[in-house]
């Protein structure tokens, strides 16, 4: 009991560390994740499913293995325990960096400097930004936090909470092959399959759980958890991903704006369905209520999360 305490008091070090500092300036431990993630690919790559699998076994399970090595070595100190989970949550949370740059967003928009905001949008997302008018690069930014509040903030924390050190380690493993080689293009359409799949249902519970605390936290940002829960219910489905529509639906309504739309990756259109039909067009202004939104169910899933990790 005493460790999982401990576990529970790492989680909210390092979530303060992460509130308080944002992600780590020099030596990330999710960068150095990446370039050795880089080097496995360059050995097990073969255009097909099979060899995918195998990379993605490797990539996650030498991290996972390293911190199960970890969290046994200190199961009997529960201060170093509650010192290595705390420094591990500050590395997998993302959310301070993320309304970073959506504030940074909706700064340049208020300031009518579309050069800047066009310039800022891969911070936040792959959509590629020239030409995009201001409804549109907001649009794009809240849909960003929405989805990110669960992959840089709730799902490790859930995580966090299910499997203590090495569930923190292996989500933010997993999130990170995901954005690497998840994506559709021709190098990766065979390869990145195990990749994507892993992540989708490493985030089937932390989306949904970021979509229920954002319509309970709607009343923050002025909206009405019936109307969030509506367009969650409604809508969450109609995303192409089977999760990050939960959390755009959700905020969607919370914000009472309509998302969805034309989105261009690179030479890729897709057309994505509309959430929240009702809504207004997005502004500056929604962004930086997204962020507070975003705030406010990072905190509630820390204190699901610690309670939980606690009393297991």
């Amino acid at each position: 009991m005493a460790i999982r305490r401990a576990d529970a008091v790492g989680l909210v070090l390092g979530a303060g560390l992460d509130l308080l500092l944002g992600d780590p300036r020099r030596w990330h431990p999710v960068a150095g994740f990446g370039r050795f993630a880089q080097a496995v690919e360059r050995r097990l790559y073969r255009d097909d499913r099979a060899a995918g699998a195998r990379f993605a076994a490797l990539a996650v399970g030498v991290p996972v293995f390293a911190a199960a090595a970890a969290a046994r070595l200190t199961r009997d100190r529960p201060i170093a325990r509650a010192g290595l989970t705390a420094a591990a949550t500050w590395a997998v949370l993302g959310g301070t960096s993320l309304r970073r740059e959506a504030t940074a967003m909706a700064g340049a928009l208020e300031r009518d400097d579309l050069a800047a905001a066009r310039e800022r949008l891969p911070h936040l997302c792959g959509r590629e930004p020239t030409g995009l008018d201001e409804p549109e690069l907001a649009r794009a930014t809240v849909e960003s936090v929405a989805e990110n509040t669960s992959d840089a903030v709730v799902g490790p924390l859930v995580w966090g909470a299910i499997g203590g050190l090495p569930g923190l380690v292996g989500y933010r493993a997993v999130n990170t092959l995901d954005a690497m080689v998840g994506h559709r293009s021709a190098r990766y359409r065979h390869f990145g399959t195990a990749s994507a799949r892993l992540d989708d249902a490493a985030n089937l519970v932390p989306a949904r759980f970021t979509a229920a605390l954002t319509v309970l936290f709607a009343p923050v940002v002025g909206g009405k958890p019936g109307r969030a829960f509506d367009a969650w219910r409604r809508d969450g489905r109609r995303h192409p991903s089977p999760n990050a529509g939960h959390c755009e639906a959700a905020a969607a309504g919370a914000l009472d704006v309509r998302l969805g739309g034309r989105n261009v990756y690179g030479h890729r259109i897709e057309h994505r369905p509309h959430l929240n039909v009702g809504g207004r067009v997005p502004a500056a202004a929604d962004i930086r209520n997204a962020a507070t939104l975003s705030t406010v169910v990072g905190l509630g899933a820390l204190a699901v999360a610690a309670v939980i990790r606690a009393r297991r």
